[in-house]
């Protein structure tokens, strides 16, 4: 009952403070306050909005990271407690690390379940004009609206099938349109579509004989993984139209497979997402004869790549470890590519700052593993 006793004084405290500005009574000022518009979420509720929207709150995975990707971070008046923390693996954050450590706190975040979400109090305290949430149904984000009195947005994040997805897309749209962000969010689609296209078009050519098999090892989600966790449909894969030995499973998400099976795949080269190397490398310290079967392993064909799970997608990431793999599969064809340059020009863009060092800092870089060196 206390709890509920502060929490409508909050929001007693600012229904006070939003009428505050308008007690002429003139027309204008009822103008003024009609200023809304009726918009449709990507979960399909009709949800009313300021149409001039400057305070924001977001909650959920990848939320924050595309408002930033549209530079509209200056709008973000709370922030998850996961956003104040170890930004490892976040390029978004990387960026922003002393502006978000200087918001206030409004939720925990750090998952996709049902129920989770921004906390009544602090939200309310942070006075924003609309939470945008992803991971979310449309009944809670009802109930979480009509407690709060403030409009919820649900965003669909989408998951990177491709560079393009049609998730992504309606997505930036969307907050592009909410936050009078229109040109840049086709300029970040733009941004996507084109880098899809020029990585298809450098390896559309290749002959499916002169192609190495490939394999991406101890791939993170929800966590760090052995050797054995891989996809059978990876985008970064996909957009170089490389030979993933995986793909016959047919699975469309991350996959565990048994060591016997990279044994008799055999891939010419493997990828190893740092975000799990430590607990590889550890494997091969106890399991060095398993390791130095494979292939890949005995040539020095094992590289290393960037994770792009965390918090879910980091698209501009996925990207970066897309251009990296072309160039160590298709050396002629990426000769050009500058991979630090390039991580930079990709985390500029989308973020404000280059930041392949700062992201090298947590993990280690793009670069050829030698296990037993390390």
């Amino acid at each position: 009952m206390k709890k509920l006793g502060v929490l409508s004084a909050l929001i007693s405290l600012m229904i006070a403070l939003s009428f505050s500005g308008c007690v002429d009574n003139t027309a204008e000022s009822s103008v003024e306050v009609a200023k809304t518009v009726e918009i449709v979420d990507m979960v399909g509720r009709t949800v009313e909005v300021p149409a001039d929207i400057q305070r924001i709150v977001c909650s959920g995975p990848g939320c924050l990271r595309l408002v930033t990707y549209l530079q509209a971070q200056d709008k973000v008046v709370g922030v998850e407690s996961i956003e104040q923390d170890n930004s490892t693996g976040r390029p978004y954050h990387l960026a922003n690390v002393e502006f978000f450590q200087s918001l206030p706190m409004t939720g925990a975040g750090g998952g996709k379940e049902i129920g989770v979400g921004p906390y009544p109090e602090q939200v309310i305290s942070a006075a924003p004009e609309v939470i945008f949430i992803t991971y979310m149904d449309a009944d809670r984000a009802d109930d979480l609206q009509e407690q709060y009195g403030i409009p919820v947005v649900i965003l669909n994040y989408g998951d990177v099938n491709s560079f393009h997805d049609e998730n992504l897309v309606s997505c930036l749209n969307l907050l592009g349109t909410l936050l009078q962000k229109e040109e840049r969010a086709q300029e970040v689609i733009d941004f996507f579509a084109d880098a899809e296209n020029d990585l298809l078009t450098r390896t559309e050519n290749i002959a499916d004989e002169d192609k190495p098999s490939v394999y991406i090892g101890g791939l993170c989600n929800k966590g760090a993984h052995g050797i054995d966790s891989t996809s059978s449909n990876y985008a970064p894969f996909a957009a170089l139209n490389a030979d993933n030995i995986a793909s016959s499973l047919g699975v469309e998400k991350s996959v565990f497979i048994s060591k016997e099976q990279l044994l008799e795949w055999n891939p010419d080269i493997i990828f190893i997402d740092t975000g799990s190397y430590e607990l590889i490398k550890e494997d091969y310290d106890k399991n060095a004869e398993y390791y130095e079967s494979p292939g890949a392993f005995k040539n020095g064909n094992v590289y290393t790549q960037f994770p792009y799970n965390y918090y879910t997608t980091n698209y501009g990431t996925a990207l970066a470890d897309a251009y990296y793999i072309g160039k160590v599969v298709y050396p002629e064809q990426f000769s050009d590519i500058n991979m630090e340059e390039k991580a930079d020009e990709i985390y500029e863009f989308l973020v404000g700052e280059a930041v392949y060092d700062k992201m090298a800092e947590g993990y280690c870089g793009f670069e050829n593993l030698d296990f037993s060196n390390q």
